[in-house]
């Protein structure tokens, strides 16, 4: 009889064999992530962090697998006597391993993918990707890249068959099998104590004042927001993100009085009757054109001349800068709001969440009012990314992008096609600047360049000319390919009458792959350049000691320009405001980091949990509790994201609203 009652145990016994093995291949997922994304950890992990980011990964893993192997478990578990058949588990076994399989290979997707985010991939990817068509030639290119990801997963894939253990319970009527009473009460009693266990795992915990955790919860085990990556696996970003409204109104301040003396993103616009200036205004959008790349930001480095030498001639030559310079994101939708309408990033990129439809402006709306004609430019197809949505979203009054340049008899059509994007930057650059002599001055335009997109592709032409130096680093050749188109666009400027009644501008969308300790850092990666050049002389030129953000390019432009209507901004002129009071924030992970007063607080949207001085290029030394502005940041801060939090959840884009 005793017998007969373990028997019936077995698939209780066989659920817990099976589900420990779905926890071993997450931790071969983690240990390949960490490996394949190893310099971004190195320098600060101990052996003592490391297991807590593993017990930390283990409570995120137990969620994922009893999301993902909820249907197996039930069909194991299922109090139904007629199931117990070699041939029904068989197709048990199959669910099992291709469901684990299909999560190890999202896994080591994002192994390889991460590098780029700074973070695991959500459903917002699903919206981001959705008008490209190049994907299958990307995934295969990287699939070679990195072959040994296959064979680990066929490796496990072949373990997990093997060492599955088989839940069978035979009910037929001979002697001393177990009968169908027993059968139906302990499968029953398995389920139903089974299914607490699974409710728990899935939340995070037992008890009621758990909420069910979510991707932030991962920066309790972390020290910093990079390493929420680690603890995180992509199944359960994925999961927790579908369908959600992660836009978190926080009221740190009651008095609407006291929060909008504290920080308003509402800018009056240029008083005193002071004319308006009808200059063009062009902005250039660099493809992860990180300062990392740029030898000016970087002479305090010996000997490193950096891979931008147009670029360095240029700030060398009447072009203003600033030596704390940041995007707002990282990726390239992150960058288009922070650059064009002075809305930064803060927890999904605005134009993927629900409250993409609010009402926006930019400065294609702004500079449309004063006559402006306005065009947004991108070598890849219409749609690609979203960009045209947003420029209709922001009022550009023109888009141009593949199409156009291959139905245009100047060019040379698809025969300038990388394989990959779009339109190679150099024949794209020359188009964009024959399409402005075109416009009716004065003009406003908008270039997004993609040469320096991976897979960082140098065309034909010029692969002798900018061979790869460092395999770990193939984007050096594509980023001096981009540094010489945009040479060769200023060539062909400055030959234009337009040229010296305009302002340029130049920045990145976002930084990428990094080899300098300093870039390798929380703050460090987001390090892009913000460069304003007028050939004029006006707005001045040199390297500026201060706080600079994509943000911060809008409201410098329009206070420049003498622009006296209301608009809003998270985002300060930079021409007029004291150094002192410059400023920069960003969000990564869950943790929003705030730059002034030489010091960058990061605040989990309750509290800091770190400090560092501006001048600890490493991040190395937490202040927390030791600095005298600590307070008065994380005020400021918090006025910020109720701001932005309110207005956005609030549709309250607008100044008048």
């Amino acid at each position: 009889m005793m017998k007969n009652q373990i028997k019936l145990f077995r698939p209780i016994g066989a659920v817990i064999c099976n589900l420990f093995l779905a926890y071993v291949v997450y931790f071969l997922a983690r240990m390949a992530f960490l490996f394949e994304n190893w310099n971004l950890f190195a320098d600060s992990l101990t052996w003592g962090h490391f297991i807590e980011l593993l017990r930390g990964g283990l409570m995120f893993d137990t969620s994922a697998i009893l999301y993902t192997n909820a249907l197996w478990v039930l069909m194991v578990l299922f109090p139904l006597h007629l199931k117990e058949t070699t041939t029904y588990h068989r197709v048990c076994r199959w669910v099992f391993v291709v469901v684990n399989i299909l999560t190890l290979a999202l896994n080591l997707g994002d192994s390889v993918y991460f590098r780029y985010s700074m973070r695991r991939t959500t459903t917002t990817i699903f919206q981001e990707f959705e008008n490209e068509n190049n994907l299958g030639g990307i995934f295969w290119t990287e699939a070679l890249n990195h072959w040994y990801f296959f064979l680990l997963a066929a490796l496990v894939a072949w373990g997990l068959w093997k060492l599955y253990t088989e839940p069978v319970t035979n009910l037929s009527p001979k002697k001393g099998r177990p009968g169908r009473i027993s059968y139906y009460l302990i499968i029953t009693i398995s389920l139903l104590a089974f299914v607490p266990f699974c409710v728990a795992g899935m939340r995070g915990g037992w008890t009621r004042d758990i909420r069910p955790i979510t991707i932030s919860n991962a920066n309790n085990y972390c020290d910093r927001p990079t390493e929420v990556g680690l603890v995180l696996n992509t199944p359960f970003a994925l999961i927790r993100t579908i369908g959600k409204n992660n836009f978190e109104v926080i009221t740190y301040f009651q008095d609407r009085a006291e929060l909008e003396s504290i920080y308003s993103p509402i800018h009056a616009g240029v008083k005193g009757g002071s004319a308006f200036k009808k200059k063009n205004v062009v902005v250039i959008i660099i493809e992860s054109f990180g300062r990392e790349y740029i030898g000016t930001y970087n002479r305090h480095i010996p000997g490193y001349k950096g891979y931008t030498p147009f670029t360095d001639s240029l700030l060398a030559n009447g072009a203003l800068t600033f030596t704390h310079s940041y995007c707002n994101g990282r990726k390239s939708i992150d960058g288009m709001p922070s650059i064009l309408s002075s809305i930064p990033m803060f927890v999904e990129p605005f134009f993927l969440s629900p409250y993409s439809v609010n009402d926006v402006s930019g400065l294609a709306d702004c500079l449309g009012r004063k006559g402006y004609e306005t065009a947004f430019f991108h070598g890849a197809e219409r749609g690609s990314m979203g960009f045209m949505a947003f420029a209709r979203a922001t009022k550009f009054q023109d888009y141009y992008g593949r199409e156009d340049f291959n139905s245009d008899p100047r060019t040379r059509g698809d025969a300038d096609f990388d394989g990959w994007w779009g339109i190679s930057d150099e024949p794209f650059m020359q188009y964009y600047c024959k399409k402005m002599t075109e416009m009716k001055e004065p003009f406003m335009t908008a270039l997004f360049t993609l040469s320096s997109h991976h897979p960082f592709r140098v065309p034909d032409a010029y692969k002798d000319q900018f061979p790869e130096e460092d395999p770990d680093m193939p984007i050096y050749p594509v980023i001096r390919y981009t540094d010489m188109a945009l040479q060769h666009f200023f060539a062909s400027a400055r030959k234009q009458s337009w040229f010296k009644n305009t302002i340029f501008v130049i920045t990145s969308d976002h930084t990428n792959m990094t080899r300098l300790p300093e870039y390798k850092t929380d703050l460090g990666g987001f390090c892009s350049p913000v460069i304003f050049y007028d050939p004029s002389g006006e707005m001045g030129s040199g390297m500026v000691d201060a706080i600079a953000q994509q943000t911060d390019i809008m409201p410098t432009l329009l206070d420049h320009l003498g622009y006296d209507e209301p608009y809003l901004s998270f985002g300060i002129d930079l021409l007029h405001t004291p150094a002192d009071q410059t400023w920069a924030v960003n969000y990564l992970n869950g943790i929003y980091q705030y730059v002034k007063y030489g010091y960058v607080i990061q605040f989990d949207g309750r509290e800091t949990r770190a400090i560092y001085a501006l001048d600890d290029s490493l991040m190395k030394n937490n202040l927390i509790g030791k600095v005298s502005v600590q307070q008065q940041m994380e005020r400021e801060l918090k006025a910020i994201i109720q701001q932005y939090m309110e207005r956005m959840t609030e549709n309250r884009l607008l100044p008048s609203e």
